[in-house]
């Protein structure tokens, strides 16, 4: 069976209250070749959100989770599990999810856990939660991603700095009666010979016992700097991975679905950066009035980026209940994943 019996009924979303524009990324670099609209032509992007000093993972989570609540208003007792995608956790131990649990005051029959993945993370997540309800383990869920990128970001790393920018959402799941308005097919994929292409060297085990400041700054093409303990991306190879990647994707899974690009209503990509997809959408000769762009006002959020774009676009009015959507994610790993899902369920 390619469709699960599980619909996405409502997303919630929160964005840190600190902003990162293109004017003062101008100031603070300071270069005469640099300006705010170099900056947007190159990725799409004007501003960014980012969190502030002693502002976590759980703390975003927790305010798209209670944003989800206003839109839905489900009850905590109804919940039977909360997933977790995150690459910047509060603690290393103890899960991330856990602490949420008990400060949603969600019931303690709630299963709750984390995983780590990235740019895919959105529709991976999507399958191991709608798996939990297909399965009969579950009647309802949250789906949460929460990253803060920034954190793992040098300073004086101008090209990360553009491109990167903190946020979470919170999707509900919910078991349906039938199958025609779920979610499905889902199609994965990882080549785990690019983990080092986006990578912090010096973090989790790696980091335990290292005196982080005594580790030596390098400066890379263009004048960034990085430490071995910052954010590391190899934007070229990153660039060749999603080109040679994300348009078999599309096509495994339509096929796999037995449709044609005609009959879906939109086709929402993580939003790496617009340069990326505006050459996707030419190469795959994709219907411009079909792809979700939603980058200029909040920037590549990770996995947090998909969810986001689809609530920004209902919003706008953009996607309707019953819209057919093709969620594409690729990136950090190299891991890839897409799905079909219908909107809110109904047809």
């Amino acid at each position: 069976m390619h469709t699960l019996p599980v619909k996405i009924a409502e997303i919630g979303y929160y964005l840190p209250e600190k902003i990162l524009d293109n004017q003062i990324l101008v100031q603070e670099f300071a270069s005469q070749d640099w300006t705010e609209e170099k900056i947007f032509q190159k990725t799409g992007i004007r501003r960014r959100h980012v969190v502030k000093a002693g502002e976590y993972v759980s703390d975003l989570a927790i305010a798209a989770v209670r944003d989800l609540k206003k839109r839905s208003g489900f009850d905590n007792s109804s919940i039977d599990f909360l997933v977790l995608c995150t690459q910047t956790p509060d603690h290393a131990l103890p899960a991330t999810s856990c602490m949420l649990q008990a400060s949603l005051g969600l019931p303690q029959s709630c299963m709750c856990f984390d995983f780590n993945q990235g740019c895919s993370g959105y529709v991976y997540g999507l399958g191991l939660a709608g798996g939990l309800i297909a399965s009969g383990q579950a009647r309802r869920g949250i789906l949460v991603t929460s990253e803060i990128y920034s954190k793992w970001i040098h300073p004086q790393d101008r090209s990360s700095r553009t491109i990167f920018a903190d946020g979470a959402s919170a999707t509900l799941l919910e078991a349906t009666e039938t199958g025609c308005c779920g979610m499905g097919p889902f199609i994965y994929g990882t080549d785990g010979a690019g983990y080092d292409r986006l990578i912090v060297p010096v973090s989790g085990a790696h980091a335990i016992g290292v005196n982080q400041s005594a580790l030596p700054e390098e400066v890379g093409d263009g004048g960034h700097r990085r430490t071995p303990a910052n954010l590391f991306m190899d934007g070229p190879e990153i660039f060749r991975f999603a080109v040679t990647t994300v348009p078999g994707l599309l096509k495994g899974l339509l096929d796999k679905a037995g449709v044609t690009v005609e009959e879906i209503d939109r086709v929402v990509f993580h939003q790496a950066n617009l340069f990326m997809l505006n050459y996707l959408v030419k190469i795959m000769k994709l219907p411009p009035e079909k792809v979700v762009l939603e980058l200029e006002e909040v920037g590549n959020t990770v996995s947090t980026s998909i969810p986001l774009a689809i609530a920004m676009a209902v919003e706008k009015g953009r996607i309707a209940d019953g819209a057919r959507l093709a969620l594409l994610g690729f990136g950090v790993g190299y891991s890839w994943s897409g799905a079909l899902v219908s909107w809110r369920g109904a047809r």
